[in-house]
């Protein structure tokens, strides 16, 4: 018996995770180090939709976005940022920002439709007429992270909260969660931080934004991304941040 024939019968386990290994490889599968990469990437990306000219270099527009509609309430370079046209919940008028008695209301769709889309797709979207976003004001490297968290980055929001802000969340584990995660800056109150309303205020009257900057940080603090760890996870902070004082 020759030895590979002996190999084959004696260790098949071995040989398929030879053969899984050689074949992700070959293949340029993702490996751990790219995984976390891309995470990083993505986060910074929703930290980008949120409020992309507080943490690049490029120019900051003064005027209002052409496409923003008239009757619409911002102005200025707040007409620019993504969330204020399609939502924290990604859903644009469908979603949270539908209602036309709101402050955000614009009457734009979301992105959660430009889901697994093509990042250079994407890329042209957010530099065609409607967008008008210019390499003046974002990089190379700012676009595809925003891409990105477009295209693979999204959380389906009307599938962990309602539109009544109904969460399906276990505040109980999510009160384990922060407090090792979030209590060190937020406090056991969640209202350490004086610049910021507390977080049960928060919480409460916007579920969808706490969930995006739990997993995606606030722009220009050192607010961590949790972005690598289960979804459920951030879900369950919500959850408990909810039950923290208004």
């Amino acid at each position: 018996m020759t030895f590979v024939k002996k190999y084959i019968l004696e260790y098949p386990i071995c040989l398929f995770l030879t053969l899984a290994v050689l074949i992700g490889v070959l293949s340029g599968a993702t490996t751990p180090a790219q995984a976390a990469e891309d995470q990083a990437k993505i986060a910074r990306g929703g930290l980008l939709y949120d409020k992309w000219f507080a943490i690049t270099q490029g120019e900051i527009p003064r005027k209002t976005n052409k496409s923003y509609p008239e009757t619409s309430k911002k102005k200025g370079k707040n007409s620019w940022r993504c969330k204020e046209c399609h939502g924290w919940d990604y859903q644009g008028v469908k979603g949270a920002y539908g209602n036309k008695e709101g402050s955000h209301y614009t009457g734009i769709k979301g992105i959660s439709g430009a889901a697994g889309a093509d990042l250079s797709k994407i890329v042209a979207v957010l530099k065609d007429e409607t967008h008008g976003y210019s390499d003046a004001m974002m990089n190379k490297d700012d676009f595809n992270d925003l891409a990105l968290f477009v295209s693979i980055g999204q959380v389906d929001m009307p599938k962990y909260i309602s539109l009544d802000k109904k969460i399906k969340g276990d505040a109980k584990k999510g009160k384990d969660y922060y407090g090792t995660i979030c209590v060190g800056c937020h406090g056991l109150d969640g209202k350490k931080i004086d610049d910021m309303p507390p977080l049960g205020k928060v919480a409460n009257s916007n579920p969808w934004e706490t969930l995006h900057k739990i997993r995606n940080g606030q722009p220009g603090e050192k607010m961590p991304a949790l972005r690598a760890l289960p979804l459920q996870v951030a879900v369950d902070l919500v959850a408990y941040t909810k039950t923290l004082p208004k």
